[in-house]
């Protein structure tokens, strides 16, 4: 009996252990003060490969479609934005240099953009078409997706999903064949990239987008812009796949308005694109 509850007491302290070793802080907290430890018990590395194979086959399905495109005044239009946003990831992380960043537009009638793990960014026509976004807006929504990738919250949600046992078979497939990787690919990614993030999540995302946005040279008030585009085209239709619904239009609008002296210094004081000048 006596060795029972010894084994329980180690293996209890093994477990905590094992998640206190997980825990750490992804980002520096930036001007706008995100500053939380997270779980993350799965490796970058294996989320970033799984992501780089699913981010892989949705553009080789959107080319059979003829839908995928990588040239022209839209995508240079974006090229020219996530470049500059980019060259501002350093300020929350220094290993984004060596990330492999890409960029798609996908010509599709969708309200959606995504920036998978590693700098792989989605964006659909529909989304510049529909709220007809101008360069300050679309790079409030760009830096936004950015800042989950940097934050790594699909990493953080996929490591919770796994400590409850939910995707354990992802592993194990993973390490199988092309076919195995790819549906191993495919289920993380529901985690990492269409399952609606936290309301925690969401904010911290909003907040590092918002410094991003500003540091490169994008007026930070277009945050505040998208989302009352944003609340007029959904009007109880429910919002978009890229954005959650937690928390509310309403909601994020005031948050980001908060944080508008922290930023505001940064953007003013920033080379401006030529567009903008």
């Amino acid at each position: 009996m006596q060795f029972k509850v010894v084994c329980c007491k180690l293996f209890v302290s093994l477990t905590l252990i094992a998640f206190l070793l997980a825990c750490a802080n992804t980002t520096r907290s930036g001007a706008v003060g995100v500053n939380r430890s997270q779980f993350l018990a799965v490796s970058a590395s294996e989320v970033d490969r799984l992501s780089a194979i699913s981010f892989n086959e949705q553009n080789k399905k959107a080319k059979e479609k003829n839908i995928l495109i990588t040239s022209g005044p839209t995508y240079d239009r974006l090229k020219l934005i996530s470049n500059r946003l980019i060259a501002q990831t350093g300020v929350f992380r220094d290993d984004t240099r060596q990330w492999n960043w890409q960029l798609v537009l996908i010509n599709a009638p969708i309200l959606n953009a995504t920036c998978a793990p590693g700098g792989k960014i989605t964006f659909y026509t529909g989304l510049i078409e529909k709220l007809n976004l101008n360069d300050d807006e679309i790079a409030a929504i760009m830096g936004h997706e950015i800042a989950h990738a940097l934050r790594e919250h699909g990493r953080e949600r996929l490591s919770q999903a796994m400590a409850q046992s939910a995707v354990v078979n992802i592993a194990m497939a993973a390490a199988g064949s092309y076919g195995s990787a790819i549906g191993a690919a495919n289920q993380a990614a529901q985690y990492i990239l269409v399952l609606p993030n936290s309301r925690q999540n969401e904010s911290e995302a909003d907040a590092i987008g918002l410094e991003l946005a500003a540091r490169a040279g994008y007026n930070p008030q277009a945050a505040i812009s998208v989302w009352q585009k944003m609340n007029q085209i959904t009007q109880g239709k429910g919002s978009p796949e890229f954005l959650s619904t937690h928390p509310s239009g309403d909601t994020r609008i005031e948050q980001l308005s908060q944080l508008m002296p922290a930023v505001e210094p940064l953007y003013f004081s920033a080379p401006k694109p030529a567009a903008n000048k």
